[in-house]
């Protein structure tokens, strides 16, 4: 496993990072979510991405009983807040500060540790004032219950005010935490160049496109049973964008890049995105711990120019590229 530097900060985290969106709590069972951990921390895996509402806190609970006995100090754990949780009053989502202090204490609980080492703004909140937001994280950064503070699908002038007002206040901002992968490049443009001006890195999601970029999906047929597209649970609206015959007709043509390296499609797609200098990690999810293990093998892969060059050939006009995406994106008023 290789590690990065997050930001311009001094910690390193595994540029394989664990995730447990849409898994834990939801479609994977406790015990085999406890396995896939296990496999992480196998793999040389010590960095851990959670947020409070993924399956409304209970991914948090189960990623914490997975991780109780290991040594904390060698854990790198991740969590977000921002989403509706818990009985979803008006009080009970945003990035207020009262939503911040009550949600991270909810999280440290779940979590059973004392500190998270990456406290994320999930998305950016318009009906709070950025100054609120900023003051309250830094709040918690000198009470020790985060070490630094990073953000989720912001745009550049978000990146902007929100990396200045932390400088101001004493703290770090640290990380952007956007969708990335092959298919979904909208981040290339504009955020990845603010975010290297600022010293603030990538933490992507979804490099493998929910799955799409693995090559199970094949053009003119029905997706496959128990799959993601499938998942009336979130997987299947998530995926929807990319279930068209062209984008994946072009996904199998990638098949032969793959077979060159030495690839499965999956490591082709965690290995692509880490080519990006910006990137500190990528967020693998996983239903069976030998998902783990293999997409670990990505770490470490350096894809040739010219292969990289061929990817964008194959893939053509179906990659999304629009900037405007990240704004459009955002909700434009706090989630209830």
């Amino acid at each position: 496993m290789k590690f990065r530097y997050l930001g311009n900060s001094g910690l390193k985290v595994s540029e394989i990072t664990y995730g447990n969106w849409l898994t834990h709590g939801s479609q994977v069972e406790n015990d085999v979510a406890a396995q896939c951990v296990q496999a992480a921390l196998d793999a040389g895996i010590t960095s851990f991405d959670t947020a409070d509402v993924y399956a409304n806190t209970a991914a948090e609970s189960v990623l914490g009983e997975a991780l109780k006995g290991q040594r904390r100090e060698s854990l790198e754990i991740f969590t977000k807040v921002y989403w509706p949780t818990g009985p979803k009053g008006p009080n009970d989502t945003g990035l207020s500060r009262k939503h911040i202090m009550e949600s991270i204490n909810g999280s440290l609980k779940r979590l059973q540790t004392d500190y998270v080492d990456l406290y994320q703004a999930h998305r950016y909140d318009v009906e709070t004032p950025l100054e609120e937001t900023m003051q309250a994280f830094a709040d918690i950064v000198r009470q020790g219950k985060a070490l630094y503070i990073g953000v989720s699908e912001w745009t550049p002038e978000q990146l902007r005010r929100g990396h200045a007002m932390a400088t101001d206040l004493g703290f770090q901002l640290v990380s952007s935490q956007p969708q990335y992968s092959m298919l979904w490049r909208v981040i290339e443009a504009e955020v990845v160049p603010t975010c290297r001006e600022l010293g603030i890195s990538q933490i992507v999601w979804s490099p493998v496109a929910q799955g799409v970029l693995t090559g199970k999906y094949l053009p003119g047929q029905p997706a496959p049973a128990g799959s993601r597209a499938t998942d009336s649970k979130g997987g299947a609206g998530a995926i929807g964008r990319f279930m068209t015959d062209d984008v994946l007709t072009r996904v199998q043509g990638l098949r032969p890049v793959a077979d060159e390296l030495g690839l499965t499609m999956a490591q082709l797609a965690v290995a692509w995105v880490l080519q990006n200098d910006n990137l500190a990690a990528a967020l693998i999810g996983a239903s069976r711990p030998e998902q783990v293990a293999e997409n670990v093998k990505a770490s470490g892969v350096e894809i040739p120019a010219e292969l990289m060059a061929r990817i964008d050939q194959v893939l053509g006009e179906v990659v999304v590229r629009d900037p405007g995406l990240t704004l459009a994106g955002q909700p434009k008023e706090r989630a209830v």
